[in-house]
């Protein structure tokens, strides 16, 4: 049950609509194009299964594991349902 001015759905609204952002932000990090013979961060050879499974890869699996640490940073904090962001 909604109060105010929100109508029954916004709650689900604002879980889709993060979900969605969720989702777009995963598929634009996606590589593209050809996969690479070799990393290009530390040029160790990508072995042909990597580049079969993954189009477009262009890193090895630890530059590709480092990547990844270092963008996991990022929360999932929804600014669109922050109290905060409504005061200001």
């Amino acid at each position: 049950m909604a109060g105010g001015w929100a109508s029954d759905d916004a709650v689900q609204e604002q879980i889709d609509s993060s979900i969605e952002d969720a989702v777009a932000r995963a598929r634009s990090q996606l590589p593209k194009g050809e996969s690479l013979r070799h990393c290009e961060e530390c040029d160790a050879v990508i072995p042909e299964a990597r580049r079969q499974a993954i189009p477009g890869v262009r890193l090895c699996v630890n530059c590709q594991a480092e990547h990844d640490r270092e963008n996991a940073v990022y929360s999932g904090y929804n600014r669109r349902g922050s109290k905060d962001s409504q005061l200001r």
